[in-house]
């Protein structure tokens, strides 16, 4: 029997196997952009999950894929490892099924293994049974037909931004390479002439190989139809109608934007098949650490150092925000550690136009008694208030 995948995809995506494509591609979406390796650099945990994730998406957003996964278990284009084969197409030992007719599977004839008290229906081969019907359904008789437009996949990029070209946004050009649509044939994959082609999905040979577990299928091309030649074809998109190129794409940065923040570029993904629409490009910010400022959603936080007469005494002090300077009030006996909030100073927010705030943290620092007379005014400080700051914490003990 077939062997089944080493993940179930749609518990690796979190939908039900009754979901629709755009409940699988929204599915897609957020996990590439959880575990992107970009996103989690040096997280080996993240990366794998990532390629699963990926793989996932690869085989069920193919309707012919997913179809052949949700009957076998199973998808592979170039061959599946399982007991005794170590992949690649290599055989396994003893277990070379070229040749075997699976008909005598289902006709009682070498191979079988009648039981005792079979019906009246036993010897005869079920309609539409058998692996030769099963594989049929995917690779017998359909090379021939004309394969159903299809809808260009998303791309998923990572752009780097510093701290202000985050909040004030930006525009900013990105290098990306995508399937365009080829210019030769116009996307139609025909040439003009009536030149053949090797087949570039069997190599010439009119055969590919499928690996079920520890057995071999040796099946029909599915692309030529067996001839090994693909006639009237686009030299130079073989067919396929695409052709891969490097794009520079102009990005709008919306000013507000954080860390994590994803953006669609309309048009921007994959050219379809045979005159579909292309797909979307989506680009996941990663915004560069500011040495003092720090953002947590729309506001900012930053500490400031506080001298000991200031924090006493109170004063007026000048604080940098992402406007300018501010003066903020600092109260008589102000603790370090202490914040205050300066309203409305923070981030706006793109969809609300709301302001965030700033939070300013106080580091109050003790001087440094360098001098005879800034000890002398120490020591006088500590006689007037010999109180022990720690009191509290002993009364506790």
């Amino acid at each position: 029997m077939p062997t089944a995948s080493k993940h179930d995809y749609y518990e690796t995506l979190g939908v039900s196997r009754s979901a629709d494509a755009d409940e699988i591609r929204k599915a897609y979406r957020k996990l590439a952009r959880k575990y992107h390796p970009d996103l989690n650099p040096g997280d080996k945990s993240s990366e794998e999950r990532f390629k699963n994730v990926q793989e996932a998406y690869d085989v069920l957003s193919d309707s012919k894929k997913r179809q052949m996964y949700d009957q076998f278990g199973f998808y592979s284009e170039s061959g599946f490892a399982g007991p005794g084969n170590a992949g690649g197409g290599q055989r396994a030992p003893n277990m070379d099924f070229g040749g075997f007719d699976f008909s005598d599977l289902f006709t009682g004839g070498p191979g079988t293994a009648s039981s005792a008290g079979t019906s009246s229906g036993a010897g005869k081969r079920p309609e539409g049974s058998g692996f030769r019907d099963i594989f049929s359904q995917f690779f017998g008789g359909r090379a021939s037909k004309e394969e159903s437009p299809e809808k260009g996949s998303d791309l998923e990029y990572v752009m780097d931004i510093d701290f202000w070209q985050a909040i004030r946004g930006t525009q900013a050009r990105l290098d990306i390479t995508r399937y365009d649509v080829c210019a030769t044939c116009h996307g139609s994959g025909k040439a003009s002439g009536s030149g053949e082609i090797t087949c570039p999905e069997c190599k010439g040979t009119g055969k590919v190989t499928q690996m079920a577990g520890a057995m071999r299928f040796e099946l029909t091309c599915p692309r030529c139809g067996g001839s090994g030649k693909l006639g009237n074809t686009c030299p130079t998109c073989g067919g396929e109608g695409r052709v891969a190129r490097t794009e520079s794409v102009e990005v709008r940065i919306p000013a507000g934007a954080r860390n994590g923040s994803r953006l669609r570029v309309p048009g921007k993904g994959n050219a379809g098949t045979m005159g579909a629409p292309p797909g979307d490009l989506y680009i996941t910010t990663r915004v560069e650490e500011h040495p003092f400022f720090h953002r947590e959603g729309d506001n900012v936080e930053i500490k400031v150092p506080l001298s000991v007469w200031e924090a006493a005494l109170g004063a007026k002090i000048e604080v940098p925000t992402i406007d300018g300077r501010a003066q903020l009030k600092i109260p008589q006996g102000t603790k370090n550690g202490q914040r205050f909030r300066l309203r409305e100073k923070g981030v706006a927010n793109s969809r609300t136009g709301v302001r965030g705030d700033q939070i300013v943290e106080v580091a109050v620092e003790a001087p440094d008694p360098r001098d005879e007379r800034t000890r002398e005014l120490l020591r006088e400080m500590s006689q007037l208030h010999p109180e022990d700051p720690r009191a509290a914490i002993w009364s506790q003990v």
